[in-house]
């Protein structure tokens, strides 16, 4: 007898996935990377490239971005002892303080001060939850433009390389507009202008939502029953003219496709009775087989980690044995697989 699959269990979204799989830089060209296209009604599967996504794009859609843009969150500074430490922007508390993480933190109590060059220093003046410290900033010219030049792209950790410049422009989409995120929404990576411009030409209306990407992304969920898993809060907002255009389009059965799990988790955080209110919020949103998905009717997103919340949201929204046979599949055909990985396109 088959046993039983609970899709509340954590080990039921577990994945082989071979090392190699994992892409450690990005295509030269972002639309050159691959597509699975998974029809969710019928299970069917079709191998694309990415720039072909126009082709299965209806005139009368909506696509839904998330125009976060992520900051070159990680600054290596030395303490006036000469001992080298990092600091990992995560939240901006004031105009100058932020909730950070730091190593080594030992070396990094209250009143610790830290250089990263002639314009940028820091002092620790606060501890903050779960080993956090805030830190107060001090500069000399334009803050985010020294970020720009000293900091560096936090990728994430199963990337096994050190950032380099180039990722500053490749781990950004190319309609990022709203700092505040440590990750990248990755779905939208496969995006050139030429294809935003393509796809608007086909009569489609883009559409932007920002969700800040926060670290819990890739928090792991530890435990066994997926119900007892707390998501880290992220915060979000949607514009009341994006609102009002989006409960116009589901009035008259127009597809609303969303790029990314982000775009996902926003378009649901702000959900209610159906209609999509506009405003500003932090969210914990946790979606997974048995929590329904109510806005959307196609999602763009990449390939996932084993057991991840990212993994339970798509599944709960084309269902757990096509998401499961999709990646059985995806690792076959050999798909590149997690942030600089290829595409796959639900609908």
């Amino acid at each position: 007898m088959m046993q039983k699959i609970s899709l509340t269990k954590k080990s039921s979204y577990r994945y082989d996935l071979p090392a190699e799989l994992i892409a450690q830089h990005p295509k030269d060209m972002r639309s050159e990377s691959r597509m699975l296209v998974l029809d969710k009604e019928s299970g069917k599967i079709q191998h694309e490239k990415f720039s072909n996504i126009i082709n299965h794009l209806q005139p009368s859609d909506i696509l839904v971005v998330n125009n976060t843009k992520v900051i070159p969150a990680r600054l290596f500074g030395i303490k006036s002892t000469g001992a080298k430490v990092e600091i990992f922007l995560l939240e901006q508390k004031t105009e100058n303080r932020w909730e950070c993480l730091v190593k080594p933190g030992r070396r990094l109590q209250i009143g610790a001060e830290v250089t990263f060059n002639n314009e940028l220093k820091a002092k620790i003046v606060d501890h903050a939850e779960e080993g956090k410290r805030i830190v107060e900033f001090y500069w000399e010219g334009n803050f985010w433009d020294i970020l720009e030049n000293i900091g560096n792209v936090p990728l994430p950790p199963y990337i096994k390389r050190e950032s380099t410049n180039k990722d500053k422009e490749t781990y950004q989409t190319v309609y990022a507009q709203k700092r505040g995120s440590v990750a990248a929404p990755t779905a939208g990576l496969h995006f050139t202008k030429s294809l935003m411009q393509q796809i608007r030409e086909k009569g489609i209306e883009i559409l932007e939502v920002v969700l800040h990407v926060g670290l819990g992304t890739f928090r792991p969920v530890k435990t066994d029953d997926i119900q007892d898993h707390v998501m880290h809060s992220e915060h979000c907002r949607i514009a009341q003219e994006v609102a009002v255009k989006i409960n116009q389009a589901k009035k008259n059965g127009r597809r609303i496709i969303a790029v990314g799990t982000t775009t996902t988790r926003t378009l649901e955080s702000f959900t209610e009775n159906g209609m999509l209110n506009s405003g500003s919020h932090w969210t914990d949103i946790f979606l997974y087989p048995g929590k329904e998905i109510r806005i959307i009717d196609g999602l763009i997103t990449n390939f996932h980690m084993p057991e991840s919340t990212l993994m339970m949201l798509v599944s709960s929204f084309a269902g757990y044995d096509n998401i499961m046979n999709a990646y059985k599949i995806a690792v076959d055909e050999q798909y590149r697989f997690f942030s600089y990985g290829d595409a796959m396109l639900i609908i």
